[in-house]
């Protein structure tokens, strides 16, 4: 008997014509089905002192994530971290954390099918983000390496400041459950409407 591997499907495989057509100072992409996986350690522990080894830094503190290397550290809590990899490093990475770790007292969790990931760069990011969600997105207050849990338009959202959002190839991410993504792209395509056409 053959046994297939079920095929993941992106939660906003349909938005991606409409999400393209947002206006020039907003650029919305998905980075569909990324590796995530959930830590939960003791800061400083032996098992935490085991990851930050293996990946060469150490665990991001509160608010912070380190989006440096090809495994991005997200820290969620006291004693979590979102670690996010690109897409199909799950059995890899889990074998190699769990291995790391050894018999010390950790846990490490695949919930890559829980978020999907939006990226948004361009001058009308911090405007349109603002509409629905109280962070302030001035440099000053949120640098970059910023993340922080909270709400976008009454969606539960973590939101990780990579660089300026005028730059195109950092911007900010935001990382929604999956059964919030449609919400959140319909909601992000209303609060443009007015932008259309403007500068374009």
């Amino acid at each position: 008997m053959t046994v297939e591997t079920p095929t993941r499907h992106s939660p906003l495989a349909a938005w991606q014509d409409t999400l393209a057509q947002l206006p020039t100072g907003l650029q919305v992409r998905e980075l569909p089905c990324l590796t995530q996986l959930t830590l939960r350690a003791q800061p400083g522990s032996p098992a935490a002192q085991a990851v930050e080894a293996l990946l060469g830094m150490p665990l991001p503190g509160p608010l912070r994530a380190d989006m440096s290397g090809d495994v991005k550290v997200l820290w969620m809590g006291p004693d979590e971290w979102l670690l996010v990899a690109p897409e199909g490093r799950q059995d890899d990475l889990l074998a190699q954390l769990r291995s790391a770790i050894g018999d010390e007292f950790a846990t490490v969790t695949d919930v890559s099918a829980q978020r999907t990931t939006l990226a948004l760069s361009g001058r009308l990011v911090r405007t349109v983000l603002a509409q629905g969600c109280a962070i302030d997105l001035d440099p000053r207050v949120t640098p970059v390496g910023s993340c922080l849990t909270t709400v976008l338009a009454q969606a539960p959202i973590t939101l990780v400041v990579r660089g300026e959002p005028e730059d195109t190839a950092s911007g900010v991410w935001l990382l929604v459950r999956s059964s919030f993504a449609s919400y959140l792209a319909t909601w992000l395509v209303d609060a443009c409407t007015e932008y259309r056409g403007a500068n374009e």
